[in-house]
Parts: structure tokens; sequence; C-alpha cells
């Protein structure tokens, strides 16, 4: 009996080592060490940011506060404080995935409140989300066309 154990402990041994072929994990790691080298390249010498949206002009704009938590849904309001949209409602549950980013952003950089964000509108078509408080902000393109319109329906 324990000769059949030995004998399968041996396969097994043998079998782990062809699961992942050596020049596999070698071309994974040399893969990373060139990605990294890339990067520090790319800082060292200030290389420009590349594709990144052209900047392009604000053509609609309305102020907006977000106001609730993950566990009730994120609320929309506008200026007057009446609710305009609603994270839990008509598909709108990428309310609450921006909603998280600006939290964080605002924990990380200490603003304290909730002051007013911009919802803009731009020249190219594009939606975006910009909160002056931390300069922060999100261009709302290839997140999907339900999860745009979220907040793209809010602009006149």
């Amino acid at each position: 009996m324990a000769h059949q154990t030995s004998s399968l402990a041996n396969q097994m041994k043998m079998r782990d080592r062809d699961m992942v072929p050596r020049v596999l994990v070698i071309a994974m790691f040399g893969l990373m060490a060139a990605s990294l080298a890339i990067v520090a390249f790319a800082q060292l010498t200030d290389q420009p940011q590349r594709g990144v949206p052209a900047p392009s002009a604000i053509v609609a704009e309305r102020m907006i506060t977000l106001d609730g938590n993950r566990n009730e849904g994120v609320r929309v309001l506008d200026t007057s404080g009446a609710e305009i949209a609603f994270s839990q409602t008509d598909r709108n549950g990428f309310i609450d995935v921006i909603w998280v980013g600006i939290m964080r952003e605002r924990k990380v950089q200490g603003v304290t409140g909730n002051p007013p964000l911009a919802l803009v509108r731009r020249e190219n078509g594009h939606t975006a989300i910009i909160d002056p408080a931390t300069d922060w902000s999100i261009e709302l393109i290839g997140y999907g066309a339900d999860n745009i319109a979220a907040f793209a329906k809010l602009l006149p």
C-alpha cells in the first residue's frame, strides 16, 4: 500500500511541473519587467501622456449634488435640493459607482461637507463629472450606454 502512495505522489509531482510550463512563467515575469521598464523610462524622461481625450469645450453644465449611501441608494439633487435621479431606479446603478469614487477622493484630500459637482456635456459629445472641491474629474466614455445615460439625460 505504501508503494502505491509514493507512486501516486511522484505522478502528482510530475503533473504539477507540467501544469504551467517554465517558459510561460519566465515570459510572464519578462513581460512584467518590460512594462515596468517602459513606464520608468516614460516617467524619467517626462514623456507626454498618450491616449488621453483631447480637451473639449463645455457646451452644457448643471450643478448637482450626490447624496446617500451604498445601502439605501444615492440621490442626484439639483441646486434647489430637488431629486432629479435615484441610483436604485431606471437602471441608474452607475450613480453609486461614481459616488464611491468621488467620496474616496474627497476623503483622501480631506474635503468635508458635500459640495456640488459640475455635470457637463462637452463639445465633442462626451459627458463628464467635475468635482471643483478636489479637481477630480471623470470623462464618461467607455462605460456603456446605460451607465453614461444615467448622467447624460440629466443635462438640458
